[in-house]
C-alpha cells in the first residue's frame, strides 16, 4: 500500500509540474541562479583556504633587483641568497620574463599594457624555504637584511600576503554568510509561492479529495514532492553550470607576487553533494510552508 501511495504522489507531482511548466521553470531557474552564486562563494572560499594551507607550510620570497645592475652585482646577490639558512633558490626571472608572465596572467585584458613605452617590472630571484618553522625563521628580519644588499630594490614574502589575505577572507566570509542568507530566503519565497499557485489552481480537486475522506497528508504529499523536485533540479543545474564555468574559465595555475605558484582546485564530492542537498531541502521547506498555510487557512 505504501508503494502505491508513493507512486500516486510522484505521478501527480510530475503531472502538475508539466501542467504548469512556465511557473515551475521560473522557480527552478531562481533556485539554480541562487545556488550558482552560493556555490561560487564556496568554490572561492575552498581555494582560498587551500592556498592559505599551502602558504602556511612553506615560505617564499621574491627579491626584486634594481634596474641596470651589472652581472657582478647580480652574481653576488645570487650567492648571498643561496647561503641563506634553509633557502632554495628556485629561479631568476628577468624583466622580459616578468612582463611575459604578466601578459599571460591578464589574458584577454593584456591589451591594457600596449601603451607602455618601457618595461616597468623589475627582475627578481624567487626563493623557497622548506621544512622550517616560519615563526622561528623571522621572515621580517630576513627581509630587512636582504633589502640592505646593494642592488636589491625590495623584498616581498608569502607571510605578508597571507596576513593580508586572512583579513580579506574574513570579510568575504561575513559577506558570504549574509548573501547566502538572503539567497536562501529568496529560494524559500519563490518555492513557497510557486507551490501556493499550484495548490490554488487545483483547489477544487483538493476539496473533492478531502470530502471523500482523503487525509491531509495524502493531499499534501504531491505538493511536497513538487517542491523537492524543484530544489533538486535547481541544485543539479547549478552544479552543472559551476562545473562548466570552472572548466571554461579557470586557469591551471595562479601566480601572485611573493607567493608560490598555486593550482586552482575544484570542490570535493562532499561540497558538491551539499549544494544539491541544500537545493532539495530548501525546495522541501518552501513546499512545507505553502501547504501548511493553505491547510491552516
Amino acid at each position: 500500500m505504501g508503494l502505491r501511495n508513493w507512486a500516486y504522489y510522484s505521478k501527480h507531482a510530475f503531472i502538475n509540474i508539466f501542467g504548469n511548466r512556465l511557473v515551475h521553470a521560473i522557480s527552478i531557474g531562481t533556485i539554480a541562479s541562487s545556488l550558482i552564486l552560493f556555490g561560487s562563494f564556496i568554490l572561492l572560499f575552498y581555494n582560498l583556504n587551500h592556498w592559505m594551507l599551502e602558504w602556511g607550510q612553506s615560505l617564499s620570497m621574491s627579491v626584486y633587483l634594481q634596474d641596470e645592475i651589472d652581472q657582478k652585482t647580480k652574481a653576488r646577490i645570487e650567492s648571498l641568497l643561496k647561503n641563506l639558512p634553509s633557502a632554495e633558490l628556485k629561479e631568476y626571472i628577468s624583466k622580459d620574463r616578468a612582463m611575459e608572465d604578466l601578459i599571460d596572467g591578464l589574458g584577454v585584458h593584456s591589451g591594457l599594457l600596449e601603451g607602455l613605452k618601457e618595461n616597468p617590472l623589475p627582475a627578481s630571484f624567487e626563493i623557497i624555504f622548506k621544512d622550517v618553522n616560519i615563526r622561528q625563521l623571522d621572515p621580517q628580519g630576513m627581509k630587512e637584511e636582504i633589502e640592505k644588499i646593494e642592488g636589491v630594490q625590495e623584498v616581498q614574502y608569502s607571510e605578508e600576503w597571507l596576513d593580508r589575505l586572512e583579513g580579506l577572507v574574513y570579510v568575504l566570509k561575513v559577506a558570504g554568510f549574509i548573501i547566502a542568507g538572503f539567497l536562501c530566503l529568496a529560494v524559500l519565497f519563490i518555492t513557497t509561492n510557486t507551490i501556493k499557485l499550484t495548490i490554488y489552481s487545483r483547489r477544487d480537486e483538493v476539496e473533492i479529495l478531502k470530502l471523500v475522506g482523503a487525509t491531509d497528508w495524502f493531499v499534501k504529499m504531491p505538493f511536497l514532492i513538487e517542491g523537492a523536485i524543484q530544489g533538486l533540479v535547481g541544485g543539479v543545474i547549478a552544479l552543472s553550470t559551476i562545473s562548466l564555468l570552472f572548466l571554461l574559465f579557470s586557469m591551471d595555475k595562479v601566480h601572485i607576487i611573493g607567493l608560490p605558484v598555486l593550482e586552482i582546485v575544484f570542490l570535493p564530492m562532499a561540497h558538491l553533494a551539499f549544494i544539491i542537498l541544500l537545493g532539495l531541502i530548501l525546495g522541501l521547506i518552501g513546499s512545507f510552508i505553502a501547504v501548511g498555510r493553505f491547510f491552516d487557512a
